[in-house]
């Protein structure tokens, strides 16, 4: 359903009465946006199980660390890519018809702070991007590789993002949630609320994973030197 702006423009976001003068309305369907989206995580997540289950100088990882991995490598993909395009195109998505701002386009009909570019969406979004991005993928690497920094990379992005998804929420539940169609089983429930979920959900898993390596971690180095300080 569309509504007309102050301005006289067609367009299918709330509140009803947004300004958004240059908005063009996608060519695309919901279908092939959705599509995509999930084709190409579903294709990362994939690639990443595949390799994180190969025999190799990291040894066999349990089918829990596997599946963290994955998730770090869809991350990249999502933080660097998805977000990394609203984050340098922002000003002009409304009008633009490029595939990645026709997703963005669809996605603001459950939160049109994105097609007005709302001032905390484009902070927190190029905060995201070009830091939570490239440090997952870095997790990644780190995680294929055995680094000893893995669980270190880990508890930081997790943090930022569950920071980053509760300002999201908190933000939005101040203005009264007025950028969506409140109650709607696709833009609020889907949209806006289960697929934000996951950034809140899956981070504080990953918080405790990583406390517990790292604790364990710390209490070994801890015995050890306690051990070696009793031999001298």
């Amino acid at each position: 359903m569309e509504a007309t702006s102050a301005t006289g423009v067609l367009h299918p976001y709330w509140p009803r009465n947004l300004s958004i003068p240059s908005y063009v309305a996608n060519d695309r369907s919901m279908s092939e946006i959705l599509v995509f989206l999930f084709s190409v995580s579903g294709v990362f997540l994939l690639v990443t199980w595949l390799v994180t289950g190969l025999k190799g100088a990291t040894g066999r990882m349990t089918t829990w660390r596997r599946l963290a991995v994955c998730w770090l490598a869809v991350c990249g993909f999502i933080h660097g890519v998805i977000e990394g395009w609203f984050s340098l195109y922002y000003h002009i998505i409304p009008a633009d018809q490029s595939f990645l701002s026709q997703l963005w386009k669809e996605y603001s009909k459950g939160d049109s702070r994105y097609v007005i570019a709302d001032n905390f969406t484009v902070c927190m979004e190029t905060v995201t991007a070009w830091i939570w991005g490239p440090f997952s993928f870095w997790a990644v690497f780190a995680f294929l590789t055995n680094k000893p920094y893995r669980f270190v990379l880990q508890l930081i992005i997790s943090l930022g993002q569950l920071y980053g998804a509760v300002l999201y929420f908190y933000t939005e539940h101040r203005d009264g949630y007025a950028h969506s169609e409140l109650g709607h089983p696709i833009y609020f429930w889907f949209y806006f609320v289960f697929l934000n979920m996951l950034w809140i959900v899956i981070p504080l898993l990953l918080i405790v994973d990583a406390w517990r390596q790292l604790s364990a971690a710390q209490t070994h180095s801890d015995a050890s030197k306690a051990h070696k300080s009793k031999r001298n």
